[in-house]
């Protein structure tokens, strides 16, 4: 799937809009699109862009942000100050593949963020799917027991754990990982850079030889 996933935000707010902006355009592999204020102006913003994505508000003065993600099956997550059960049974029900309550922390987002990329690539393609494919699927979704106050490094001691004591290419790390090829090259760089793997080549018959990594001893 492509690497950038478009999100769209709803939010009556300017400031909070612009500030969650800021948030998923600083996460790698996203791209936030222009927020938007009203339902009417979402439902356009939907319609137009396609994102993969939306991150609403519950309460907005023309209507329900819950309503909706469930007219329009969109992936979404939900945020509010409500903290009611009902309301957060409605939003799940809804199809929301998240919900976030008033006030939260920046990494609350990005750790979700992060969740459901590697969410989206493991159940990217038309490939047919075992069960242990959904259950991990659904397991990262939800955090697998993990707080949402995990660290911007998750994913790159997911990528540790996967090479364990072993080597792999970036796109064995991404598969095992369930983050894109270029996702995985990218954490990969950034741990090499640091000395924390090393970058082994090996040749083949014919062309570029392929970047193998290992943890460092």
């Amino acid at each position: 799937m492509n690497d950038s996933l478009r999100v769209l935000i709803l939010d009556d707010d300017f400031r909070v809009g612009q500030l969650h902006r800021d948030i998923i355009d600083d996460q790698p592999g996203f791209t936030a699109l222009e927020p938007v204020r009203s339902i009417a102006e979402a439902r356009e913003g939907l319609r137009s862009s396609t994102p993969d994505l939306l991150v609403a508000d519950v309460f907005l003065p023309d209507g329900d942000g819950i309503a909706l993600v469930r007219e329009t099956g969109v992936d979404a997550i939900l945020i509010s100050a409500a903290d009611d059960g009902p309301t957060v049974r409605r939003a799940l029900r809804s199809g929301a593949v998240g919900y976030l309550m008033k006030p939260f922390e920046r990494r609350a987002l990005t750790n979700l963020l992060d969740r459901y990329s590697r969410y989206r690539n493991l159940l990217a393609g038309e490939r047919p799917l075992r069960q242990d494919d959904t259950d991990r699927a659904l397991a990262i979704l939800h955090g697998s027991g993990e707080p949402v106050s995990v660290s911007r490094s998750a994913t790159e001691q997911l990528v540790l754990a996967a090479l364990g004591d072993g080597e792999a290419s970036a796109a064995e790390v991404g598969e095992r990982v369930g983050i894109s090829r270029a996702t995985a090259q990218r954490h990969l760089a950034a741990l090499a850079a640091r000395t924390v793997v090393e970058v082994r080549l090996r040749y083949g018959a014919t062309g570029r030889p392929e970047h193998r990594y290992a943890v460092r001893s």
